[in-house]
């Protein structure tokens, strides 16, 4: 329709968007054709997306018939292909998943759907979900929209490169590592990762089935703060509270987003385990000086003993049974995907894990910690390991009160990494890694731009333990100018509005 100005619709933002589309000013089908359109041209670029979703187009003739206009009446969402929409495959990049059609809407779509939303597309994972990468045999690799040599991260990276490309205007995803941070931070984004439980995982498939060490949890990515806002007001709606009565029934606090009144905010520049690339220290401290020079206080947190956490509470937790389920899952599975190492090491016999194990520690003592971790444990250790990541929450938010804060400023591993090389930098995940054994919600706003300089100081990287996997991470970095970072945001558990609040503030300035 050439009277449809195409442009100027992918141009506004989500509040502006739906509030024309509420007020009947735009009309469903422009604003729909335009997304399905931009959608298509970035698809092409990047292989983002696994299916379009045909029902969407009889979603958009019901909706025109709505006497109930809800938050995101007319809004086109993409959904990560493991959150089930009836009638499509939710794969997680495995074969044996196709053709398998959930019988029924996951929660979240159900949700999004009452509040008159129209999700129209699902986007591509890695298989298993357990990397942040983006590639499977069945969709191929997703590439990043601002560098096509770069990954989108992952697990939610098909969102990632959709959302960062312009495609769409609102993506849900999961996470349970970095999965959503991953993607926003590598492709210029916002996301936020909730608290475990507040949106319903109900129909949403899991990379790891039944494990509770490490929480995974549901969360959108949009190009700004404020639509990830109108989505979790939308979402956190009593239609959510009524479908699963396992979730709080908290509604979206406005009050406390819309506080203005100064913060206390605590911040670190590293985490003593993944040396942070300049780019990454950068924004943390020119983020802090900004957010002083506005009447906040910042306060130094001192972080310890994430190598613990790493290897002790994240990969032992998500791997309690020696790693036997997640082998499982790749049964007549053709590629092993971007998981080489785990799956690797969760299929080497007990014996030879010790070995290994013994053998490597005084050369690449990560190394040698990451097959420790992999061991089968008894009921009695699993008890024990869940009652220590209780008790190390607690510590974390004793240290926190001791302090008086807020929030919290933290670094996000960036820019994006090539292609490829996340499958050999598992370790790199501890920044993010870090919330969701805390369970606190997190989320990433992006601050700043990859600059020559930081390039020039990349080649004096060393890595704290300057083995194998720090050299890479040095290579993985090079090479980014221009291309975005950004910091983390993280507040206490069941803080969301909070921590919008504070990436609001940070977005701002």
């Amino acid at each position: 329709n050439p009277s449809v100005k195409v442009a100027s619709i992918l141009s506004l933002p989500l509040p502006e968007l739906s509030r024309k589309l509420r007020d009947g000013s735009l009309p469903l089908d422009h604003v729909f054709y335009a997304y399905v359109g931009k959608a298509l041209q970035i698809a092409i670029e990047t292989n983002c997306i696994t299916e379009f979703l045909q029902e969407s187009e009889t979603q958009l003739r019901r909706a025109k018939l709505m006497e109930k206009r809800g938050l995101l009446y007319g809004v086109p969402v993409s959904i990560k292909d493991s959150i089930d929409f009836q009638g499509h495959d939710s794969t997680l990049g495995f074969i044996k998943n196709l053709n398998k059609p959930a019988a029924e809407d996951s929660v979240v779509v159900q949700v999004l759907k009452r509040q008159g939303a129209i999700p129209f597309v699902k986007t591509n994972v890695p298989q298993s979900l357990i990397s942040y990468d983006c590639k499977n045999l069945i969709f191929g690799q997703t590439r990043n929209p601002l560098m096509f040599t770069r990954t989108p991260g992952g697990s939610s990276g098909g969102e990632g490169a959709l959302v960062g490309g312009g495609g769409s205007i609102l993506g849900i995803g999961t996470d349970v590592g970095g999965s959503l941070r991953f993607p926003a931070a590598f492709c210029g984004i916002c996301a936020i990762k909730t608290t475990g439980k507040r949106l319903s995982k109900r129909g949403v498939m899991a990379g790891v089935v039944g494990q509770k060490a490490v929480a995974a949890a549901v969360g959108p990515l949009a190009k700004d703060v404020e639509s990830l806002a109108l989505c979790l007001r939308a979402l956190l709606s009593e239609d959510m509270f009524s479908l699963d009565s396992t979730v709080p029934p908290l509604p979206f606090n406005e009050e406390v987003y819309s506080s203005t009144k100064p913060l206390r905010i605590g911040y670190y520049e590293t985490d003593f385990f993944t040396m942070p690339s300049p780019a990454m220290r950068r924004a943390v401290r020119e983020t802090k000086q900004l957010l002083e020079e506005a009447g906040h206080t910042l306060v130094p947190f001192e972080l310890t003993n994430v190598e613990y956490v790493m290897f002790n509470y994240c990969v032992r937790g998500m791997f309690s049974d020696g790693g036997s389920s997640f082998v499982r899952k790749f049964k007549g599975e053709m590629e092993k995907g971007s998981s080489g190492l785990f799956f690797w090491l969760a299929k080497a016999p007990h014996w030879l894990k010790t070995l290994l194990s013994w053998i490597s520690k005084p050369f690449v003592p990560r190394f040698s910690s990451i097959i420790r971790s992999m061991k089968e444990n008894t009921v009695d250790e699993v008890w024990s390991l869940h009652h220590e990541i209780e008790d190390f929450c607690h510590q974390f938010i004793a240290q926190w009160k001791q302090l008086n804060l807020d929030v919290m400023l933290c670094p996000m591993l960036g820019p994006a990494l090539g292609i490829g090389y996340p499958a050999k930098l598992s370790v790199a995940v501890s920044y993010t890694m870090l919330y969701n054994a805390l369970d606190f919600p997190a989320g990433v706003v992006p601050v700043t731009l990859v600059t020559d300089e930081d390039e020039e100081q990349l080649k004096g990287y060393k890595g704290y333990y300057q083995d194998w996997w720090d050299r890479t991470l040095a290579k993985a970095f090079r090479g980014s100018v221009g291309m975005p970072v950004a910091v983390q945001c993280v507040a206490l558990p069941w803080q969301e509005e909070l921590c919008l609040r504070f990436m609001k503030e940070v977005e701002t300035l």
